[in-house]
């Protein structure tokens, strides 16, 4: 008995610890992929790479030094999958591509699809870009030069060129058959597209349905009832938004004629709304698009201006302070619960200021229901102002003897929390709409009207009350 209970307590963390790893990268897989490399044995590192999804070995690779990367890249050789280069961060993407063997570049790339393709060479240098295009057919290769003269970050950008598309007319059976005469089709796609005389969209019809109905039905009966079409030069955050928005799985993508030349899948518009949410909370945290992988003079170029930017507002709420100098000499106490004040009404700008940056993100706050939102920060600030000030308050009292120091920190700290809770929400509301992005750019500014309005609150209350 005693050793059954020993055996589950010993099982218990293990099962807990392999819950909280879930799609890690297991330690001793990446050691016996190491090892398989230190001992040259490319039978082996093919044997363990081989179950490993293209994905887990971007990821592989990434979290690998230099040196073990160029080892592992030379080593597996012809077996580098082409969905592997598209799962790799824009940087490692970059380097890895300069290791592998031409003629196993120009394998990998024949295998994806259009819009992968252009999301492999749109960051390359030019001579990059035109060794990987050469590789191709010459009718993907003008496809995917089509798609780089679209705007960055648009729809054209997005899109895959392989539409699988059939006239309006047509029935069920005279579809099937189509499908079956195809020498290719996509590796994946949802919908059959229908399309005028004109090539125009006029409808979506899921695999599902057509398989599910008799070749006699005509497939304008079949259409589903949520259709959009998507503009070449729409961007992409706004294409992340649709699919979102309506439950999309796949969208036509038309040219200025409203004609077909391309579709969106969800695979895509996800990895969008994915960078868009891991780029406003970059932005938000002054760090701009770096990452792990950077190198330390990249890091530290991206990180400088928001520094120095943080810099320039703490000298500018310094200046504050130095107008209440006197004061301050007189009263130390002053010193010790100003930090108090301006931390508090800059956590509390904070996090009306990444409700508003992502309300704004995701189109919910409108120039329909700002002032609601205005007002509900507003009165949360109040609320939480007098909730903290009557805490601050009697901690003012005990700690230093006296009421009026108390009722200094007390209404200080009311004005902070109000203003913090105006400040976090019109601010980004304000940059939005002069066109700056209120990721980038909010969190310096109400830094700043909470650290100056903090201190300004208490120190100048506490000139009148004490002095």
């Amino acid at each position: 008995m005693d050793d059954d209970t020993d055996r589950t307590d010993v099982a218990a963390p293990e099962a807990e610890r392999e819950e909280e790893d879930a799609y890690v990268l297991n330690r001793q897989a990446v050691a016996r992929i190491i090892h398989a490399v230190d001992m040259d044995d490319r039978a082996r590192l093919t044997e363990e790479l081989e179950p490993l999804h293209p994905a887990d070995i971007a990821d592989l690779l990434e979290q690998s030094t230099a040196f073990d990367r160029q080892r592992i890249i030379a080593l597996y050789g012809d077996e580098f999958d082409g969905d592997i280069l598209s799962e790799l961060e824009d940087g490692i993407r970059e380097e890895v591509i300069g290791l592998l063997n031409p003629e196993v570049l120009a394998d990998a790339v024949r295998e994806l699809e259009s819009d992968d393709v252009v999301d492999l060479v749109e960051d390359l240098e030019d001579h990059q870009q035109e060794a990987i295009l050469e590789v191709l057919e010459d009718s993907d290769r003008v496809a995917v030069r089509q798609s780089l003269t679209y705007p960055e970050y648009s729809a054209g950008r997005l899109m895959q060129r392989e539409v699988v598309m059939a006239p309006e007319h047509w029935n069920v059976g005279e579809a099937i058959d189509y499908l079956r005469n195809q020498d290719e089709l996509p590796d994946q796609f949802y919908h059959i597209i229908l399309v005028d005389p004109r090539l125009r969209p006029v409808g979506n019809v899921t695999l599902g349905k057509l398989m599910a109905s008799r070749r006699e039905v005509l497939l304008k009966s079949l259409v589903e009832e949520i259709f959009h079409t998507i503009p070449v030069t729409q961007d992409e955050g706004d294409v992340a938004y649709a699919f979102n928005q309506y439950h999309l799985i796949s969208a036509p993508v038309v040219d200025e004629n409203d004609r077909l030349i391309g579709v969106i899948t969800i695979d895509d518009a996800m990895a969008v709304m994915d960078e868009e949410h891991e780029e406003d909370l970059m932005r938000l945290a002054g760090v701009g698009e770096s990452g792990i992988n950077d190198r330390v003079y990249e890091t530290t170029k991206a990180r400088f201006p928001w520094l120095a930017v943080n810099l320039v507002t703490a000298i500018f709420a310094s200046l504050v302070i130095a107008q209440f100098e006197a004061t301050i000499a007189q009263f130390v106490a002053l010193a010790v619960l100003m930090p108090i004040v301006a931390s508090m009404g800059g956590n509390a700008g904070t996090q009306s200021l990444t409700v508003s940056v992502r309300a704004i993100a995701t189109k919910d706050l409108t120039g329909s229901n700002v002032w609601r939102v205005i007002w509900r920060e507003v009165l949360v600030g109040l609320i939480n102002g007098l909730v903290f000030a009557l805490v601050m308050g009697v901690i003012g009292v005990l700690w230093f003897g006296g009421p009026q120091l108390g009722y200094v920190i007390a209404a200080a700290m009311v004005i902070n929390l109000v203003v913090a809770g105006l400040a976090g929400t019109v601010i980004p509301v304000m940059l939005e709409r002069v066109g700056v992005d209120p990721a980038l750019a909010s969190g310096a500014f109400v830094t700043t009207v909470t650290d100056v309005v903090g201190f300004f609150a208490f120190l100048g209350l506490a000139a009148l009350v004490l002095l």
